[in-house]
């Protein structure tokens, strides 16, 4: 079984340290554009918009005619696991069910942290990256590989740099995954909208503007007495 909670130490320190090596500037504003729609999914099941967002992209380029769960089309019984959801009246109302009744059950998951928040993806599209990826054939393992950064969620990032599953149970370590990974559509989408937090990491830091002290106030000259004054009139003083 993967150790989840030490996935999330690794994701934290991969989000902390990522950079992005393609420009996902366009597919971000696509997104950012549909965040009315991303936020009705969010107001159902209480995963973040953003979050519902990179998942369209990744699953089906962001096609409103297909699942969230599997890139399926949402009118007709989807044949792709998860299998048999659906058909559905709309999009909204298959990507509320991908994210309550579909494994991991997004709906119940943790979204405080980016650690927690990237591994919740990962788990979305599974964890055979991090366990290692494998080759079978007949349903016999034939070659293993190292764990590594999963392209779902760091392809567009200086995080990953080649190995993808190119087919069911067939693994290549040298194909580079050229969609881009959620971790990189975030990024992007957090300079196109700074209301986007991913935990407490990667908040966009709005300068506080710089105090000024107050000038010092100057004492209102205080008045000569009435017996000064008439000194000062008269040449009044010692003799």
């Amino acid at each position: 079984m993967a150790d989840i909670a030490n996935l999330e130490v690794l994701n934290e320190e991969r989000w902390s340290n990522a950079k992005l090596t393609r420009n996902m500037v366009a597919i971000g504003k696509s997104l950012v554009a549909a965040k009315p729609r991303y936020q009705t999914v969010e107001r159902a099941t209480g995963v973040p918009w953003c979050v519902i967002a990179v998942i369209h992209e990744r699953e089906s380029s962001q096609s409103w005619h297909d699942s969230l769960a599997q890139g399926d089309p949402w009118n007709e019984v989807s044949t792709h696991v998860p299998k048999g959801r659906g058909p559905f009246k709309s999009w909204e109302d298959a990507a509320i069910d991908a994210l309550v009744n579909c494994a991991p059950f997004l709906a119940h998951k943790d979204w405080s942290t980016p650690g927690s928040i990237l591994t919740n993806l990962e788990e979305y599209n599974g964890l055979g990256y991090f366990d290692g990826p494998v080759t079978k054939r007949s349903g016999v393992i034939v070659a293993r590989y190292a764990s590594q950064p999963s392209p779902y969620i760091w392809s567009g990032t200086d995080q990953y740099h080649s190995g993808k599953y190119v087919a069911d149970n067939v693994y290549s370590p040298s194909v580079v995954d050229l969609q881009p990974g959620c971790a990189g559509l975030l990024l992007t989408m957090i300079r196109l909208d700074p209301s986007i937090v991913i935990g407490a990491t990667r908040k966009p830091e709005i300068p506080l503007p710089v105090p000024h002290p107050a000038p010092a106030a100057v004492p209102a000259p205080v008045a000569a007495s009435w017996l000064a004054r008439f000194a000062s009139l008269f040449g009044g003083g010692k003799a």
